[in-house]
């Protein structure tokens, strides 16, 4: 047996005798990197697409690389789109339509074939997969699974705040990388080779290059990877420790939006071009090849009889990889044909609707008394619903959650600053609230209040509550059990101050007035105002629930809507405000109150934020037509939960699963969405949407330049699409973009993410129950399809003028459709090109 002494170990370090990184190596590796997409943390957890860095090429190409080099389900299996046949959801029509509009002339009938087709793929494997296949799994832990696990613990040691790592990164040179500090703590741990049984495996980690360049340039040159083949090794490396490498990504992100000027920033954050390649995934990338290099070395040397076997397997998978890649494809294409034609099921009933409620449709005659203005979140369309059933009198509005604010916020007494809008964008504005003085929102309450919330979100307070707290926990367990109940407690904002995010300077009542008046364009409200405006944010109060900010406003960055829609009723009910705007020629009636309410997602109650003055303000018959319609809208979501719609004291009932402990699925989100419309109200005012549309109210007719639209088009429509890719996604393959059994998660570093039990990967994407109600898939697996009620030209050139438009529309990611408001006609854009939908 070979034996490694101290100079070879040296020599091997030593990585000055192998030739630097081609450039066209460096953007293989680069290009790798960015791949992966960001994941937010989840005190501001935001649906995002695992797919989005990949938005550039064809979803059925990313779909067949993804399941070629890390197993990745993009479709769902044979059996779904069978159930969906024999339930008459899918018919022939369909599936003719859709193998004509694919070009796809194989056979797709026949499932069986299909599934026996997708078993028998052959799918990459890394050098450790490789070494896993001879090793004995009864008496051994495989590879993979020690090769994840090491490195999630070392990253969930290094990322959170407080970490064990965290002094040692202080006193580290300020140039020291990721890797640095891996292969420094990794030499230093004994104990991988006593679990894996291999006792000279310490010396080849010695071994290892001290830079990541070093590491790159030494693997690639020993492993024999030619420059064709670095980019799909590198990216099939990264997708075992996707969760972490999307957390890096979320860095890389953040770093971005802060490095992005105020001017133009929105575009620069949707397109990704941020200097430089990401700040730690290369390094990550280099930790999880440097695993891949000692396993090479640790076999050669010490396992002779295997080396020889690793080599000839290895240089064919090399070989093999880009037919792989093809041969998925081909696979899939008959999958592809059933998925559209499970969404040309969904897509026809809905033309067929909008072009009937347009024939019927009519102009509200006369200002209303009430306008409601909702997030276009898909709970907020049956509340819509139910709300406009009241009286005619009502008028409902969709516009992003936010409000066009954008905000941080900061609450008197902590030194938290809470983004309160989309992902895509960074805040503009610092807004700080204070209680008056003397109130009992003290900062020390407040961040005791903070470390509670945070201990109920922690492994501990999670379903192995009573085992990690023991009989301590046990009483206010047993009191929780029996006395659940929301007690969502209002923010204290009595005093608020405006200020730009950066300089500090306070935002004067020309800045005020500015950002109040594009808030009014953007909903429509120039003209027609009613005497009371409701401004309606949402929010979800579950217990128990790490995951609890991905139920909130995603357009509110995972927070609740309460400070955007306090924050802009104050601004347009300030009388100074007021002139300004109306010296500018936007006139608000003396008359009109602007009223902050919250929608409660788990009980559709509609409560007034500030209920004292509110209350009177709307008077006892607009809160009366509240009550209703929170009452209608809780009966018709009521089965859905598996209870009766006539069931006693239902809002209490719902009240009580939204702070049961126990609670698994307090509620179902945004499950099951499938579109967005942009239109006037008046086109879906008489259709039933079933809860699964996002509706963001527009008419091209008051926007003259279309600005509004390409807004609508570049914020608000791409949130949607990341919202329905990671619903998709988290069912499709749920191991990989999904969070698994929420039951055994255990939260990291605080906010960072979890794990399923206590390693593995950082989890990412929604968890099961948050999709499956333990016999069905509540969220059916369909594109958007973005409808837009615009001259279908400029829709056309507004998507000509945004990459991020672009590739999702050519590349198969959503689908797109131009609505005449007046006829209901429907044109689907494919190919860069209008044709009859």
């Amino acid at each position: 047996m070979m034996s490694l002494d101290t100079s070879r170990i040296a020599r091997l370090a030593d990585a000055s005798d192998v030739a630097p990184l081609t450039e066209n190596q460096i953007a293989a590796l680069d290009r790798a990197c960015t791949r992966i997409a960001p994941s937010w943390p989840l005190d501001r957890l935001i649906a995002v697409s695992p797919y989005w860095t990949q938005r550039g090429e064809d979803a059925a190409t990313v779909s067949a690389r993804l399941s070629a080099l890390g197993n990745v389900q993009g479709l769902m299996p044979p059996s779904h789109y069978l159930a969906a046949w024999q339930r008459g959801e899918i018919t022939e029509q369909h599936l003719s339509e859709a193998a004509a509009r694919l070009d796809y002339r194989g056979p797709y009938r026949n499932l069986l074939a299909v599934v026996d087709e997708l078993s028998r793929l052959p799918h990459w494997h890394n050098i450790s997969d490789l070494i896993d296949a001879r090793r004995d799994r009864q008496h051994q832990m495989a590879w993979r699974d020690e090769i994840t696990h090491q490195i999630s613990q070392f990253c969930a040691a290094y990322y959170q705040a407080d970490g064990p790592l965290n002094a040692e990164r202080l006193k580290a040179p300020s140039d020291m990388r990721l890797y640095q500090h891996w292969r420094e703590m990794t030499l230093k741990d004994r104990g991988i080779a006593i679990l894996m049984g291999e006792p000279r495996l310490r010396r080849y980690f010695q071994t290892l290059p001290e830079s990541e360049e070093g590491l790159f340039q030494a693997a690639i040159a020993e492993l024999d990877v030619a420059t064709g083949q670095l980019e799909s090794y590198a990216q099939a490396l990264l997708l075992d420790i996707n969760g972490w490498a999307s957390w890096v990504a979320y860095q890389d992100w953040q770093q971005g939006l802060e490095a992005s000027p105020r001017e133009g920033q929105e575009e620069t954050q949707h397109e990704g071009q941020f200097a430089g390649p990401p700040s730690d995934m290369r390094s990550l990338l280099a930790i999880r090849l440097a695993w891949e290099l000692v396993l090479w070395r640790y076999t050669r040397a010490e396992q002779p009889e295997q080396a020889e076997r690793l080599n000839r397997l290895w240089h064919a998978e090399l070989v093999a990889l880009p037919s792989r890649i093809e041969h998925h494809q081909r696979a899939q294409q008959p999958l592809w044909v059933w998925q559209l034609a499970s969404e040309l099921a969904y897509q026809q009933p809905l033309h067929h609707a909008l072009r009937q409620a347009a024939g019927i449709a009519s102009e509200q005659a006369q200002t209303p008394r009430l306008q409601a203005v909702f997030c276009i979140d898909v709970r907020s369309e049956p509340m819509r619903r139910s709300l406009e059933r009241q009286s005619p009198a009502i008028q409902t509005l969709g516009f992003a959650g936010f409000f066009g604010l954008p905000l941080a916020h900061q609450q008197g007494g902590t030194a938290l600053a809470q983004p309160h809008l989309p992902g895509l964008l960074a805040p503009q504005v610092m807004l700080k609230s204070e209680p008056n003085t003397g109130t009992t929102h003290t900062a020390q309450r407040l961040n005791w209040q903070a470390r509670l919330q945070e201990w109920s979100r922690t492994a501990s307070a999670s379903f192995t509550a009573v085992e990690a707290g023991g009989l301590l926990y046990a009483g206010k367990l047993l009191r929780r059990s029996l006395e659940a109940k929301s007690r969502r407690q209002p923010l204290a904002m009595d005093t608020l101050s405006w200020h730009w995010r950066g300089s500090g300077e306070s935002l004067s009542l020309a800045d005020k007035a500015a950002l109040a008046r594009s808030v009014l364009v953007g909903t429509g409200l120039t003209e027609h105002i009613a005497s009371r405006v409701l401004l309606v944010g949402h929010g979800s109060h579950s217990s128990n629930n790490p995951h609890a900010a991905g139920l909130e406003c995603g357009a509110c960055g995972g927070q609740s809507g309460e400070v955007s829609v306090r924050a802009l009723a104050r601004l347009l009910n300030d009388s100074a405000l007021r002139e300004a705007l109306a010296e500018d020629g936007l006139v608000i009636p003396q008359e009109t109150r602007f009223v902050p309410a919250l929608h409660h997602t788990i009980t559709d109650r509609l409560e007034l934020l500030e209920a004292e003055t509110d209350a009177q303000v709307l008077g006892e018959e607009m809160r009366t037509w509240l009550q209703r319609a929170g009452e209608q809208a809780r009966r018709g979501r009521a089965p859905q939960l598996g209870l009766a719609a006539d069931t006693p004291e239902l809002e209490q009932t719902l009240d009580r699963r939204g702070a049961d402990w126990s609670q698994t699925r307090p509620e179902w989100g945004l499950a099951n969405n499938a579109s967005f419309i942009a239109a006037p109200r008046r086109c879906t005012a008489l259709l039933d949407l079933a809860g699964r549309s996002f509706l963001h109210d527009y008419d091209w007719r008051t926007d003259s330049d279309f600005a509004r639209l390409e807004a609508i088009m570049t914020a608000p429509l791409v949130v949607a699409h990341w919202i329905n890719m990671q619903y998709n996604a988290s069912v499709t393959d749920n191991r990989k973009f999904g969070s698994g059994n929420k039951v055994l998660h255990n939260v990291v570093g605080g906010h960072i993410g979890v794990f399923e039990g206590n390693g593995g990967d950082l989890r990412i994407g929604l968890p099961l129950q948050s999709l499956h109600d333990g016999e069905r898939w509540r969220h059916e697996p369909l594109r958007l399809s973005a409808y837009l009620a615009a001259p279908p030209e400029a829709i056309a050139e507004i998507v000509a003028r945004h990459e991020v438009l672009t590739s999702l529309t050519h590349n198969g990611w959503l689908h797109l459709f131009a609505l005449d408001d007046q006829s209901g006609e429907v044109l689907a854009y494919r190919g860069g090109h209008w044709v009859t939908g």
